[in-house]
């Protein structure tokens, strides 16, 4: 069976709030960021009703996958990315030299790792830029991906430990769950936010394993 497969709504919409977000993080180029961007839903309700709202279908191919399809990290600022943003964001006692993050501290909610130097810190895509491909970002434009890639509004980058995002890799949660089972509510919730956000499919397993997760809230 063949299931329908749709395009990001509203990328301008999208392509405005990310301009947003990376305007406030140049300008906070400082020590205390804000935390990061909690999942849209406001509890597990609203997180299995948009579960229920996504399409289910097999994963599609990986043919012309590139990490190069999704352009990352975008400026922030001078001297300044995407991925600083995160690093800032998502730390304590933070050190900058110009706008690029030189040492802090960062608690990785996957492991509840403590890390203080930021080469040990990964900025993780909750829903992997390879798992998009699978699940409707191979139709998007490089555009489209871009603004997937770099999302500072929804739950989608988040600062862990280099191990704990590297043992993820691009799996689904039905492959792979943070070691922190305390993490698994918001990580669900997360994951769902960010695909009904942007149109994305679920595989059965998948999405059966998104409630069993859902459940632990």
């Amino acid at each position: 069976m063949s299931y329908p497969r749709t395009r990001p709504g509203a990328r301008q919409l999208a392509s405005a709030a990310l301009a947003t977000a990376l305007a406030l993080g140049a300008a906070g180029c400082g020590p205390g960021g804000t935390a990061a961007p909690e999942p849209s839903s406001t509890g597990t309700g609203n997180a299995s009703s948009q579960l229920e709202q996504l399409t289910v279908a097999q994963a599609s191919s990986m043919k012309g996958y590139d990490r190069d399809h999704f352009p990352h990290w975008r400026d922030a600022g001078k001297n300044c990315d995407v991925r600083d943003t995160v690093l800032q964001r998502d730390g304590e006692d933070i050190k900058l030299s110009g706008c690029n993050v030189v040492s802090g501290r960062w608690t990785s909610v996957y492991d509840n790792r403590t890390v203080t130097d930021p080469a040990g810190v990964d900025i993780d895509h909750m829903v992997p830029l390879a798992n998009a491909w699978r699940s409707g970002a191979d139709e998007w434009n490089d555009a489209e991906r871009g603004d997937f890639a770099n999302d500072l509004t929804r739950p989608q980058l988040l600062a862990v430990s280099a191990a704990s995002n590297r043992s993820k890799g691009d799996q689904g949660p039905e492959e792979w769950k943070p070691p922190n089972r305390d993490y698994w509510c918001t990580y669900a919730e997360s994951w769902v936010a960010v695909k009904h956000y942007w149109k994305l499919t679920v595989t059965p397993t998948e999405k059966s394993t998104l409630a069993e997760m859902l459940a632990t809230c």
